[in-house]
């Protein structure tokens, strides 16, 4: 990633911030914590956490973030957004979505 895209987050940090409630923003940056950021916005960020990143990574780098995870730790919903928007194969976030042990997250009871 690029020294562009180190900048353009040191900007949009504090509009961020939310996402990263547990951590002290201040000591999250681009260059260390790719994974982390990259997780969060897909999994829980809203459309403009979402726009920042699609601006900052392209579809293919997405798709290969998500492939490299095979999904895990984002939701069955938003999993089929980012198969539609990335072009990942429908058969292939299935399997992701059908895999044993999975259940566990996607019925998580919320209070």
């Amino acid at each position: 990633m690029s020294d562009t895209v180190s900048r353009s987050f040191s900007e949009v940090r504090a509009a961020l911030g939310d996402l990263f409630w547990e951590y002290d923003p201040s000591l999250i940056s681009w260059e260390k914590d790719q994974d982390l950021i990259i997780f969060k916005i897909l999994s829980v960020g809203d459309w403009d956490a979402v726009s920042w990143l699609r601006k900052n990574l392209s579809a293919q780098d997405l798709k290969e973030w998500l492939t490299r995870r095979e999904g895990r730790g984002i939701d069955a919903r938003r999993l089929r957004f980012w198969e539609l928007a990335l072009h990942i194969p429908h058969d292939l976030v299935t399997q992701w979505i059908n895999a044993p042990g999975r259940e566990v997250w996607e019925n998580r009871v919320c209070p």
